[in-house]
């Protein structure tokens, strides 16, 4: 991957370095005895982290690398295999080697993919694996 500027650094992160400011500035002011951590801890906490990710947050990740309809579907749904036959983790797999994902949004889908994935799913996926093995014999 190429090396990000910065600015494009500081844009990914937001909500990280806007957390970091929050724990920092309430974190000082109980040291130095001020009245007000306490609210600075639950304005930061409460008002300013949210607002950040809901401003700057990783939806425009989401929006580029699912369609809206894959995003809307139910968990079990998501683990059936395509109509071309590629298994979801084979697809994930795939969009992770040709780069279409950054590591954060592999390991992101991978995590909900994994925890969506039942016994069943993975009975299902190995007797398909089967029976292609077969017809190809």
């Amino acid at each position: 991957m190429p090396t990000r500027s910065p600015r494009e650094r500081v844009s990914a992160n937001v909500t990280e370095i806007a957390t970091m400011v929050v724990t920092g500035l309430w974190l000082v002011a109980l040291i130095t005895d001020q009245g007000w951590w306490l609210a600075a801890l639950l304005v930061g906490y409460v008002v300013i982290v949210p607002l950040t990710e809901i401003l700057f947050g990783d939806a425009d990740d989401e929006a580029v690398d699912e369609p809206a309809d894959e995003q809307r579907r139910e968990p079990a749904a998501a683990t059936d295999s395509d109509a071309d036959g590629e298994a979801p983790l084979d697809r994930l797999r795939r969009r992770y080697a040709e780069g279409e994902l950054t590591d954060e949004q592999f390991e992101r889908k991978l995590e909900r993919l994994l925890e969506t994935e039942t016994l069943e799913d993975a009975e299902d996926a190995t007797r398909r694996e089967r029976e292609r093995e077969f017809e190809r014999n």
